[in-house]
């Protein structure tokens, strides 16, 4: 007895806890994994399964969705918006040290000859815009449209820059402005995904990460609409699968998924819930959305859109009737402009194949009352030096390199003042000199014109919270109306 009572003095609380094979540290871990697991159940239960739900703006909105065509690959501005004469004089001549300025580039040299413009150019319309001939049909709405002469960017290759100008940041892994702006503001369609994007190019270079929602939920995510067949695969139900079986399975996946989601808290089945019911409605929405035969055959010249033939032309069409049909964000990503050598043949095929159905875009949003708020963006991820690029040895000559210190872009309609240009570069195109803008700026803009604060766009991720024009950006007020 005695000593079964001297035994049990020298047990410890630590003793204990050892040979019971759990340890304090261990307690306080389940602890803490209780305490979280409960609070993302709460987080979960709270969070609506309509995360797309319409929500209020900061401010009231100039415009209510955006179409962005996107130039992937960069066009030269020095061939089609920014006019400089004092490259056809120094033509064959080493552009001056103090311009580059200690500058490196990718595939020239510092001391490369200077390349006057390929086209000739011309003024336009009442405000007078100076046009490459290369943009025919764009200078027949240049009163409708700003154009930018002086954005800059902090990107000198493709895919960081397209995924810079996307998300506010180098890297992926943050959310684009397609996945800002829903989270924003939510949508107005409830039988078409929010935020679709479309390619008629060679490809992206920054892939998906520029439509990605980051480390917002994947409800955010832009969806890739295909070229040609089903938009989405798999969007047609298989042989023997009538409507009521799908809407049975539907039903019980539906129910499965929501008691996971009240256990596990994770708003990723949310997300799939939420996708799954989109898909559904996807199989009615869809080909009636994609049949462009109910276009009238004026409406397809104008675009010079074929209805089954995928092109950009197909595309703007497209986009035009996704935002009537309530989509907010509409990409459409045409590769091919990275002229690093034949810079006018490039210009001639890409223009060719995209500037009539961009100025069909415009006058066509106008007619319908669609470009009062409606936000159109047209521009790539960087520009092109003044330089010429030759190099014998890559069967490149008469081309141009990246240049991120200037380039130019235009916007039209959604609260966007037309007819004006903006911005000024030096005589050689190299540096502005006048108004800069820097890609956060231009996000801060759209933001604003879509009733958003930049600022006060937040979300808390690992601790502190993050906006898409992480860490600056202001409004550029001189281009709004």
């Amino acid at each position: 007895m005695n000593s079964l009572f001297n035994r049990n003095l020298m047990i410890t609380r630590r003793h204990f806890f050892r040979e019971c094979g759990i340890g304090v540290g261990k307690i306080a871990l389940a602890s803490l994994l209780t305490d979280a697991l409960a609070g993302r159940s709460r987080a979960a239960a709270a969070l609506p399964l309509n995360s797309l739900a319409l929500k209020a703006p900061h401010f009231a909105p100039k415009a209510k969705r955006v179409i962005h065509l996107f130039m992937a690959g960069a066009p030269s501005q020095l061939d089609l918006f920014d006019y400089k004469p004092k490259l056809t004089e120094l033509e064959g001549k080493p552009i001056p040290p103090e311009v580059i300025g200690g500058q490196r580039y990718a595939f020239i040299r510092p001391d490369a000859a200077v390349l006057g413009p390929r086209y000739k150019f011309s003024k336009h319309g009442q405000s007078g815009a100076e046009l490459s001939e290369m943009l025919p049909h764009l200078a027949k709405v240049v009163d409708d449209i700003c154009i930018i002469k002086s954005v800059r960017t902090d990107q000198f290759n493709h895919a960081p820059a397209q995924i810079f100008l996307n998300t506010g940041f180098s890297q992926p892994g943050r959310p684009s402005l397609g996945s800002w702006v829903l989270y924003g503001l939510g949508s107005e369609s409830s039988d078409l995904p929010a935020f679709i994007v479309m390619s008629t190019g060679s490809g992206i270079s920054g892939g998906a990460a520029n439509w990605s929602s980051g480390f917002l939920p994947t409800l955010y995510a832009g969806v890739r609409f295909r070229n040609q067949g089903d938009p989405i695969l798999d969007v047609t139900s298989p042989k023997g699968i009538d409507a009521r079986l799908q809407r049975d399975s539907l039903d019980l996946i539906g129910a499965l998924n929501r008691q996971r989601l009240a256990v596990d808290g994770d708003p990723e089945i949310a997300t799939r819930i939420a996708s799954y019911e989109m898909a559904y409605r996807l199989q009615t929405s869809a080909p009636e959305l994609m049949d462009l035969k109910s276009e009238s055959q004026a409406t397809l010249e104008m675009y010079g859109a074929t209805p089954d033939k995928p092109s950009f032309a197909r595309a703007c069409l497209l986009a035009r009737r996704m935002i009537e049909r309530g989509v907010r964000f509409v990409n459409i990503y045409h590769e091919g402009w990275d002229a690093h050598s034949d810079v006018a043949g490039n210009l001639k095929n890409n223009c060719g194949a995209t500037d009539r159905a961009s100025a069909a875009l415009i006058k066509d949003l106008k007619q319908r009352g669609l470009l009062d708020d409606t936000l159109v963006v047209w521009g790539g991820e960087f520009g092109r030096t003044p330089m010429v690029e030759t190099n014998p040895a890559l069967g490149r000559s008469l081309g141009r390199d990246h240049h991120p210190q200037a380039f130019t872009i235009w916007m039209a309609g959604g609260g966007i003042k037309p007819g004006l240009t903006i911005g000024e570069t030096d005589e050689l195109g190299f540096h502005v000199v006048q108004d800069p803008i820097h890609i956060h700026d231009l996000q801060a803009t759209l933001l604003h014109l879509l009733g958003l604060d930049h600022e006060r766009l937040t979300f808390t991720y690992q601790g502190r919270q993050f906006r898409l024009t992480d860490v600056h950006g202001q409004v550029v007020n001189q281009i709004l109306a």
